[in-house]
């Protein structure tokens, strides 16, 4: 099994988080990003959006963070982290989803300009990122998990951007149900961290 994979990434970061908390074995490639290797003939045959991360199982060739989440969950996670109930599975997708659109054009993005010096509609996303958390933050006030009683993917894909939210300027500590979630997370056996994740 290999990843593609972009170290600062925190979209990599989920499936790295899932595949240590899977406990499974793979190999990682970091794309090259000074040579422009996510732009290259064979990487665009893998993804054509030239994007990362990217998951290849022997031949199965996944793409999307979200995508390879699931992936990992169904054929690895023995029901662990993706259970059979349809409300629980439906709150799932929409956390994803959540993590695909706000978490990625809110706190991500003003991560992204901050960190990496990329232009972006500043006030957009800062609009973005206050009012995603409040949700979250509020959400979290009536449970411990995200959706249900256990760790599931929605919460792998919710983390890495709101735990990095500090590289975007973002002060997430007076969110406290937030704050006692991201600990929780973190004490998680084979939880794995990544580069910026401390202040």
């Amino acid at each position: 099994m290999i990843l593609y994979n972009i170290a600062l990434s925190g979209n990599c970061h989920k499936v790295r988080l899932m595949l240590s908390f899977l406990g499974i074995e793979f190999e990682i490639h970091d794309l090259d990003l000074g040579t422009s290797e996510q732009s290259s003939d064979a990487y665009l045959k893998l993804n054509p959006f030239g994007q990362a991360p990217v998951l290849d199982d022997n031949g199965t060739v996944i793409r999307d963070s979200q995508a390879i989440l699931v992936y990992l969950a169904t054929k690895f996670g023995d029901k662990k982290w993706w259970p059979e109930s349809s409300d629980e599975l439906a709150e799932i997708i929409s956390w994803l989803s959540t993590a695909a659109n706000e978490i990625q054009n809110g706190p991500a993005r003003l991560r992204v300009h901050y960190k990496f010096g990329r232009p972006i509609d500043f006030k957009q996303a800062t609009d973005i990122s206050n009012k995603v958390l409040r949700i979250i933050d509020t959400h979290l006030s009536q449970r411990i998990w995200l959706v249900g009683n256990k760790p599931t993917i929605a919460d792998i894909a919710i983390y890495p951007y709101l735990a990095l939210a500090h590289e975007g300027h973002l002060d997430i500590s007076s969110y406290e149900h937030i704050q006692t979630w991201k600990t929780r997370f973190e004490s998680l056996p084979n939880y794995l961290a990544m580069p910026g994740f401390s202040e």
